[in-house]
């Protein structure tokens, strides 16, 4: 079955890559026409013209765009670290393999993903971005009376005159973000999860799941058209994320969660729950780190522009929320469980982070201080409740970090946005206010954009998650799951010189344990270990 699927996407790939893409001429692929009127040759001798001099200022401006642009995208690409070590070090030793792979497998898949179909989808009608240079091809969209649904430019960074160096530095940008919430739903289905089932799952956010959403309201969708066409405010507005990135992450970690049900032992017959402890959080407290240092790339690169001095409001609006969510966290627990709990104080700095990363543009330091302290009590009271009350296992708390305090940010925005910033976002006149300072129709928009991520976000892959479970089953086999994946789905052992492997004889029967399979005798193997 699994040689059938992986043989049916390879060819499914072939084929995409040889129907004609429509090729149109255009773009600019030198950047040689971005910034220039005429060749600037008077310049060299030390005599330049006054045109010259606007046209080599304006060469210059869009150069420090490209640069701040690729520059934060390396940085945000190192989130990929981050996800790896958080979620391993929240898990058993005995899947530490596995989950490390599927943190890199993620981003592999995403990217050609992202590359044949979902980065059109997103931007291929969302109009010039005047920092990079224009990006005009970026111009053609399915729309429905006027309100845009679907790019369609862009299509293997080809189609509609897409071979730009503007485009292309977009894509590189939004890929880097779209990695990050394929990403999310590996941490909470970690333990049991096929890797198959993960590498699919990819396909699917990276082409269809978060470009759709994420046009709606990054590339001139319907929910940034509320406030043009419905005086909703500047229509739905989110920064650098909360809820394209986070909130739709978060969703599909609480779908795939909910359809794979939980790990083997996490609940008693009577519902409560086990601990069942991470192997090593020192682990995890470095891939808190790694993100959170990523996080100031995320929301300050999110300007696409190295001039916008707003770059300095939005980096530290950004270190005080994650700083507050974490201490707050770190308090709860620590007044109601008597223990600080360094788990929780790196999901209280990480909630801080996604409720920050929708407002951090358009708000003040201590709106940033609230709006983190917020997320660090909600990211506990979230855990507890969806493992007590729900009885949803999500061993590193993916749909509470990322799933409940992407909400909080979204919904953060129409309130403590101050009016500073944010004048010509979505075509609309002002700057962006919430309803503390005197408007109510962002508020509005913002709680139109929940519910859209609630309703698709989560009603989109929960459809996609119980589909698939009928086709080919998501979930690992009980003797795997309980001996560990590492073996059974990729081959070889985190820890092998400790980590104890059963060995199955051809009777079926469990009969030793064995640090590896390299010390194995004759005898043994002579036994046909399966």
């Amino acid at each position: 079955m699994k040689k059938k699927i992986v043989i049916g996407i390879v060819l499914a790939l072939l084929l995409i890559m040889t129907v004609g893409v429509v090729y149109a001429a255009g773009g600019d692929p030198t950047g040689a026409n971005l910034g220039t009127v005429k060749d600037i040759t008077s310049a060299v001798t030390g005599k330049p013209t006054l045109d010259e001099v606007a046209t080599q200022v304006a060469k210059n401006k869009l150069g420090i765009n490209f640069v701040w642009v690729m520059l934060t995208a390396f940085l945000i690409f190192f989130f990929q670290a981050g996800f790896a070590l958080v979620e391993t070090g929240f898990t058993q030793a005995k899947n530490a393999m596995h989950t490390m792979a599927m943190n890199l497998m993620v981003f592999l898949v995403g990217t050609v993903g992202f590359f044949l179909t979902g980065f059109a989808f997103m931007m291929g009608g969302s109009g010039s971005f005047s920092s990079l240079g224009g990006t005009a091809p970026l111009n053609h969209a399915l729309s429905i009376g006027g309100w845009n649904l679907v790019g369609l430019n862009g299509f293997f960074l080809l189609s509609g005159g897409t071979y730009d160096v503007g485009v292309y530095a977009l894509f590189f940008f939004e890929m880097v973000f779209m990695d990050t919430t394929v990403t999310i739903p590996t941490g909470a289905m970690a333990e049991r999860v096929k890797f198959l089932a993960v590498v699919i799952g990819s396909f699917f956010v990276s082409m269809v799941y978060y470009p759709i959403y994420g046009g709606w309201v990054w590339g001139g969708g319907w929910l940034s058209q509320l406030g043009a066409k419905l005086g909703l405010g500047n229509g739905v507005i989110d920064f650098a994320g909360s809820g394209v990135v986070h909130a739709m992450g978060g969703m599909m970690a609480l779908a795939g969660a909910m359809v794979i049900g939980p790990r083997i032992g996490k609940f008693k017959k009577d519902g409560t729950p086990v601990p069942i402890p991470g192997h090593d959080v020192p682990m995890a407290i470095l891939g808190t780190i790694i993100l959170f240092f990523g996080w100031f790339a995320f929301n300050a690169g999110s300007t696409l522009n190295g001039t916008d001095l707003r770059l300095a409001v939005v980096a530290t609006n950004t270190m005080i929320a994650g700083a507050v969510g974490g201490l707050v966290a770190m308090l709860y627990m620590w007044v109601k469980y008597g223990k600080p709990d360094p788990s929780m104080m790196c999901n209280g700095a990480l909630a801080g982070l996604v409720a920050v990363t929708a407002p951090c543009a358009f708000v003040n330091g201590i709106s940033a201080f609230i709006i983190g302290a917020v997320a660090g009590i909600l990211v506990c009271v979230s855990v507890a409740f969806v493992e007590n009350k729900l009885k949803i296992d999500d061993p590193v708390g993916a749909f509470s970090v990322h799933g409940v305090n992407g909400l909080w940010g979204i919904l953060s925005v129409g309130i403590f946005a101050d009016g500073t910033y944010g004048a010509g976002l979505n075509g609309v006149q002002g700057a962006v206010t919430g309803i503390l300072y005197g408007s109510t129709g962002q508020l509005w928009a913002q709680l139109i954009d929940m519910a859209v991520i609630v309703v698709y976000g989560f009603g989109l892959s929960y459809l996609f998650y119980k589909a698939l479970d009928a086709i080919m089953g998501i979930r690992v086999k009980p003797e795997d799951e309980i001996a560990g994946l590492d073996l059974p789905e990729m081959g070889v052992l985190a820890y092998p010189d400790f980590q104890l492997t059963p060995v199955v004889y051809s009777d079926g029967v469990l009969e030793k344990n064995v640090k590896s399979p390299q010390v194995l005798d004759d005898a043994v193997l002579s036994k046909g270990v399966k």
